[in-house]
């Protein structure tokens, strides 16, 4: 059900927390139902849209609100690592690198239909900005490189656990989860193919038949039924993505601006001066991993090189929100 005017009206009356739950709560309920894979493409460019509305709010009338995202909207990394102090006797995580709220759908019918049981879905929040190595310094190792072959140090947040951090297909994945309790396993997929992926070209679409086809495999599921062996199993990401490819030009003023500060990219470290835009369309965010100047909402500008038609780093929802589903299953 998409937002109406009276809707949107309240979002700028209520406290900045309620309106971010109302808001985090209708991404997740259009994202959530269940596709098919003859119509996905499609489909998932439709519910994109739909957030669109969403997007536009909060860059226009509703812009001031992404002051208090940070504050707002729970980040991943402190979720997982509250739910780390679980009492489970065994637990792990398994981090899928740029998963957005896009995917969730094929994890709910995958899990419902393998017959794990659910025991929560949610959306948290990305870091500021949405990127791999913000979110690798917010659990406490300074590059998703030190997870891997368990070499990460005993003093980050999700500890006592094993650790990996790899990019190879799920049956190899499968043979390095052994009998430790406790596991931290971060996968490069589906990240690695948004890059492939990211110049111009059907991005999202090609995306989408490569999520569908990983996210229904035997292959897929037997390693997570494997992590989820004798444990509980949240499964998240460290960020979504942008679709930038489905973004409006920015105007020949604010293109200007946002190719001059911002290249190619959707976020860039420092304070920088915000042009005279009002709404603006760029924020600086004085965040944990320091200054740092975000795109905000759904613009795109010719830059040398070409614009990616996905990309992550800036101030859009589906590449701030991340999945977050916890599960289980009897052996």
């Amino acid at each position: 059900m998409a937002f109406d005017v009276v809707q949107f009206q309240k979002l700028t009356q209520s406290p900045s927390a309620e309106a971010w739950s109302a808001i985090v709560d209708h991404v997740v309920e259009i994202c959530s139902p269940a596709l098919g894979q003859d119509t996905a493409a499609s489909e998932v460019t439709r519910r994109d849209r739909l957030v669109g509305n969403l997007d536009h709010f909060l860059s226009s009338a509703g812009w001031d609100l992404w002051r208090s995202f940070g504050q707002d909207v729970e980040r991943t990394s402190d979720k997982l690592a509250q739910w780390w102090t679980e009492p489970f006797s065994a637990k792990a995580v398994l981090i899928l690198d740029g998963l957005s709220l896009r995917e969730l759908p094929w994890l709910l019918e995958g899990a419902e239909k393998r017959g794990f049981t659910l025991h929560g879905v949610s959306a948290s929040a990305s870091e500021m900005p949405s990127d791999t190595n913000s979110f690798a310094k917010a659990i406490g190792v300074g590059s998703r490189s030190q997870l891997q072959n368990d070499g990460a140090s005993r003093n980050h947040r999700l500890t006592p656990a094993k650790t990996e951090s790899i990019d190879l297909p799920w049956q190899d994945c499968l043979s390095l989860i052994d009998a430790t309790p406790n596991w931290v396993f971060w996968h490069h997929w589906p990240d690695s193919k948004i890059h492939d992926g990211s110049g111009a070209g059907q991005g999202l679409s090609d995306l989408t038949k490569d999520v569908a086809s990983q996210l229904t495999s035997d292959d897929f599921w037997e390693f997570v039924e494997r992590l989820a062996n004798g444990r509980r199993l949240v499964i998240t990401s460290d960020h979504g993505y942008a679709a930038t490819g489905l973004f409006h030009d920015a105007p020949d003023s604010q293109a200007n601006y946002l190719k001059t500060t911002l290249k190619s990219g959707r976020s860039t470290s420092g304070h920088s001066d915000l042009g005279p835009f009002i709404p603006p369309v760029a924020m600086n965010a004085n965040t944990p991993h320091g200054e740092h100047l975000l795109a905000v909402g759904r613009w795109k500008w010719r830059s040398p090189g070409g614009y990616p038609t996905l990309a992550h780093g800036g101030l859009s929802l589906l590449e701030v929100l991340s999945p977050f589903v916890e599960l289980s299953k009897q052996g």
